[in-house]
């Protein structure tokens, strides 16, 4: 067959026009990741492993972390190091990159080490915060995500749940070391001994699994919650028909009386404490409160907040623990899970063409937001502190 028969006009189709097929690489904007050592509450946990860092590097991340970051975790410098890490001495160097990595929202010394329009990710620890703090935070036009409004395709809290499953888990585990050395009692049931009564306040996720935890030693238990949905689901969810009761103020306090142990996992912001003071003048001397979630709000009125050093105060005749970071107690499993979880946060963003193209589509991004670009975008939090509040989906369309 000749050319001019292959280039015919008359052959049907030849100068039709057809589509181009190109490979399209979905990649994102490389960038740097800072891991500052952190230096309020005694803090033990970091965000990071060196088998994450050496995973982000491979994929042409820069990651520097600052000297004795990983120390609490029992990570040394020398495994980030071989990770691929730059390794500073300098923490300015360190809050210097496109996106910082805390478990505790920066100092007010620290906020002006950040640059403009980076991304820090922290928790948030609303309780301990003030106002000045956020003003000083919007002044340097960053861009602020926590860790409490982290949310997956699923609207579920995924990094809250994994912290609270370890704080849930623990908390039991540590009034039980408590209540031996104050009342020389095993938490839990054995043999021909009446079991110890732990009463749990809150049914969420911290609330199940300290329930978990409890019933795993035995104990006798009894969880109390404002929310009816939160009980039945706690049945469903530890297959069990633990003694569950909406607060009633006479419920608690008889129960409490009783109660070798109390862990207080109920958010308070804004609302006053569940157990007054007198309710804790009235149980048993030598019993244990566990306070989780007093970095949101007291469960309990006599709850003040503690540290690592100094975990734990008695106050009629009760030991109090209220430590803001109680998973800082189990430093390793803690800073494991959490890297476990930054590793497919980052690498989520890098596939999808960095965080800038990924809040012009994910509604969940936009969520996790409390700042962005300097303008306060959380009402929850502005309504609080009384700062001015910023719809994220007026800023971002």
């Amino acid at each position: 067959m000749s050319n001019d028969t292959l280039l015919s006009p008359s052959k049907e189709g030849v100068f039709l026009p057809r589509e181009e097929k190109l490979e399209v690489v979905k990649k994102g904007k490389r960038f740097s990741i800072g891991i500052p050592r952190e230096t309020c509450l005694n803090e033990r946990r970091t965000c990071i492993t060196p088998d994450a860092v050496q995973v982000l590097v491979q994929c042409g991340h820069t990651v520097v972390i600052e000297e004795n970051a990983g120390e609490g975790s029992s990570y040394a410098d020398l495994l980030f190091s071989e990770a691929g890490a730059i390794i500073t001495k300098d923490p300015k160097e360190a809050f210097q990159q496109d996106l910082i990595l805390k478990i505790n929202p920066p100092t007010i010394i620290e906020i002006d080490y950040l640059k403009p329009q980076s991304y820090l990710v922290s928790a948030l620890q609303i309780n301990l915060l003030d106002s000045e703090y956020f003003n000083k935070l919007s002044d340097k036009k960053v861009n602020a995500i926590a860790f409490e409004f982290i949310q997956d395709h699923y609207g579920q809290h995924a990094l809250v749940r994994l912290i609270g499953e370890i704080a849930g888990t623990y908390s039991v585990l540590y009034a039980s070391e408590l209540l031996s050395l104050s009342s020389g009692l095993l938490l839990g049931g054995i043999t021909g001994v009446r079991p110890t009564e732990v009463v749990i306040i809150g049914a969420g996720i911290v609330g199940e699994f300290a329930t978990k935890s409890a019933m795993g030693l035995g104990a006798s238990i009894r969880v109390f919650d404002n929310s009816l949905s939160k009980l039945r689901r706690l049945h469903t969810v530890v297959d069990s028909r633990i003694p569950t009761s909406i607060i009633d103020p006479k419920e608690l306090s008889k129960a409490l009386r009783r109660a070798d142990v109390v862990i207080g996992a109920l958010p308070r912001l804004d609302l006053p404490p569940v157990v007054t003071e007198d309710m804790v003048v009235n149980m048993k001397k030598g019993s244990v409160i566990i306070d989780i979630t007093i970095d949101h709000g007291k469960v309990f009125e006599t709850s003040q907040i503690t540290t690592i050093e100094d975990p734990f105060y008695i106050k009629h005749g009760v030991i109090h623990c209220a430590l803001p970071n109680l998973t800082s107690r189990v430093p390793r499993s803690t800073t494991k899970a959490i890297s476990n979880f930054f590793l497919s946060y980052v690498l989520y963003y890098d596939e999808e063409g960095g965080f800038e193209n990924t809040l012009l589509k994910n509604n969940e991004m936009k969520q996790s937001l409390y700042m962005y670009k300097g303008r306060h975008t959380k009402k929850a939090i502005c309504d609080h502190f009384g700062l001015p509040y910023h719809d994220i989906n007026l800023l971002i369309f």
